[in-house]
């Protein structure tokens, strides 16, 4: 069974999308056929793994996640919608393939109101490529919108990214709860797959503290490795490359270690 993996957090800047692309890079190079699902409406994952220009053309060409949700509706040449296999870019950094995002997405909610298994839609269609890949990881938005909603509603597992400061440390519980709620509602089994102590580093009020609550909080759900804010992660993403490449040991390692934990917690081996 392919796993997929949700990146999800209710607040924003917590390091979500730095963690989505390269745990991507990570598992592609290791040997893993990898799917990186933008959702995010902002596009930061899509930026963070391809050039503005290349989406541009891509995004009329072929189309984006947001065909495959509906917030779009665009067809083919011949009448037909928009499939996964249609929208998908292949072969970026370390090897992963990725489904971009789009702006369209910030409507969505609006776009699909009233319509049936709204959702389903990334779940539905996402099978016909499943067996192609060993992981799929979704970049959630920091909300739990229709696009938050379709990638828990197909995902195995999910991650939670989280910074060492207070309004990030109290939703924790609150995002399990209402996940546990949603997934209860669909009769769909998913697992917490960690949570991840992410820009550590940066400042933030009583940092240290934030850090032993949450680790005794929620002991045995966090990782034991945890990764700094660094330049050059802020860097790789405005270059659209992969930490791995960035010349910093350090955060290259921080991700490795955290990649490979993550990895082991869901089961899959390298």
């Amino acid at each position: 069974m392919t796993n997929i993996v949700a990146m999800v957090n209710l607040k924003g800047g917590v390091g979500k999308t730095a963690l989505a692309v390269n745990f991507a890079d990570h598992c592609a190079r290791n040997g893993l056929k990898t799917l990186l699902v933008d959702l995010d409406p902002q596009t930061n994952a899509t930026f963070s793994a391809m050039g503005v220009d290349e989406w541009d053309e891509h995004k009329d060409n072929n189309g984006t996640v947001a065909d495959l949700l509906g917030a779009r509706d665009h067809k083919t040449a011949d009448g037909e919608r928009k499939t996964v296999a249609d929208v998908l870019v292949k072969n970026l950094l370390g090897g992963f393939d990725l489904v971009p995002s789009h702006l369209d997405l910030f409507t969505v909610d609006l776009d699909l109101a009233g319509k049936p298994n709204r959702e389903g839609r990334l779940k539905k269609a996402l099978k016909s490529v499943l067996d192609q890949y060993d992981i799929v990881v979704c970049d959630c938005p920091p909300n739990l919108t229709i696009p938050t909603q379709n990638a828990i509603a197909a995902a195995t597992h999910y991650v939670v990214p989280v910074s060492p400061d207070f309004l990030s440390a109290i939703g924790i519980a609150l995002l399990k709860s209402r996940i546990a709620d949603f997934c209860d509602d669909l009769d769909h089994e998913i697992e917490l797959g960690g949570i991840v102590l992410s820009r550590v580093g940066r400042p933030a009020r009583k940092r240290t503290e934030t850090i032993a609550s949450i680790r005794g909080s929620f002991d045995g759900e966090v990782l034991d490795n945890q990764l700094t804010e660094r330049v050059k992660v802020a860097e790789a993403a405005e270059e659209a490359r992969s930490v791995h490449t960035m010349g910093d040991r350090e955060a290259k390692d921080e991700f490795n270690s955290v990649s490979a934990e993550l990895l082991q917690r869901i089961g899959i081996e390298t």
